[in-house]
């Protein structure tokens, strides 16, 4: 498994990334919201740019040195990974309202969700790379898996999800975890009666991780759709899901109004699923690619401000 990461970039490639990774999460953490604190649109927005800027500029040393195609290849992942990851902030909304956590804690929730996210994303997509290098018919399962998540979005995209407190991770948890509900989000454990209990904090951030393993499992095939290169689908899902907290806090107040960005994400999993299974026959330009997952997004973001749901008296 070693060798088909250093095939991909080499080993100081592989290691700098994860410096530059560690240090801007250290920081972020560490000085920047050490202290928990609810952050404000406008703080929300400059974080959301500064990560869009290391990305981007990331994709720029990508260009110096691995070439063109690798570069357009993390910048097509990395907005197919962004667009896709817009699905996790319905379901973060959702969790964060049902157990009541504060604004202020939800940062910290999804920092170390990040940390959580990077390792359970390095696996799946080392397997998935082995699987589609050793078996070639794994294109087609894979590619097949998408349309069907694609269409399957398509025909429910008004289903209501349910209350995640009854969900049966928030009741596994309970059942398996000595568990104190009223230990706060302040910290992931707490002492009471000489005891050490998870807090709902815990609870939340389990939660948390497996809805993203959940997503995962249709970004990941997406991506690699566009590149089986392990160390580009690798970066442009760190950076997507670096970014992910920022975005949040800017649009969670206003989650709501994109009301058709899920169709747009559904149609795009279609095509990048038919993509891959004809990938034998033909390869899609990966720049004709990247400007259809970019025209399919954007119209329907103008969709959803064009013609807003009608409020519900």
């Amino acid at each position: 498994m070693i060798h088909v990461l250093l095939a991909s970039a080499p080993w100081w490639a592989w290691l700098g990334f994860h410096a530059l990774v560690f240090s801007l999460l250290a920081l972020d953490l560490g000085v920047f919201n050490r202290d928990a604190h609810a952050p404000s649109a406008r703080e929300s927005g400059a974080w959301s740019a500064v990560w869009i800027a290391l990305a981007l500029g990331f994709n720029g040393l990508v260009l110096h040195g691995m070439g063109p195609a690798r570069a357009g290849e993390f910048l097509a992942g990395y907005l197919l990974e962004k667009s896709l990851s817009v699905d996790n902030l319905f379901v973060f909304v959702l969790v964060f309202t049902a157990f009541q956590v504060p604004r202020r804690n939800q940062h910290r929730v999804l920092y170390w969700g990040v940390l959580g996210a990077l390792v359970m994303r390095a696996a799946m997509i080392l397997a998935g790379t082995a699987l589609l290098n050793r078996f070639q018919w794994m294109t087609y399962v894979f590619g097949g898996f998408l349309v069907y998540t694609g269409l399957r979005m398509l025909m429910g995209a008004d289903d209501e999800p349910g209350d995640p407190r009854q969900g049966r991770v928030a009741r596994a948890f309970q059942w398996l975890v000595p568990y104190d509900p009223e230990g706060g989000y302040g910290r992931l454990f707490h002492r009471h009666g000489g005891r050490l209990l998870a807090t709902p904090m815990l609870l939340v951030l389990v939660v948390v991780e497996v809805t993203d393993l959940v997503f995962a499992v249709d970004s990941i095939p997406a991506v690699l759709a566009v590149t089986r290169n392990p160390f580009v689908v690798y970066t442009s899902n760190v950076f997507a899901i670096l970014g992910l907290r920022s975005l949040y806090f800017l649009l969670a107040g206003m989650i709501d109004r994109f009301h058709h960005l899920q169709t747009g994400l559904a149609i795009v999993l279609a095509l990048v699923g038919v993509k891959m299974c004809l990938a034998h026959l033909y390869e899609v330009p990966i720049g004709a690619a990247l400007a259809a997952i970019a025209l399919i997004l954007a119209a329907c973001v103008a969709a959803s401000l064009r013609w807003p749901l009608a409020r519900k008296d």
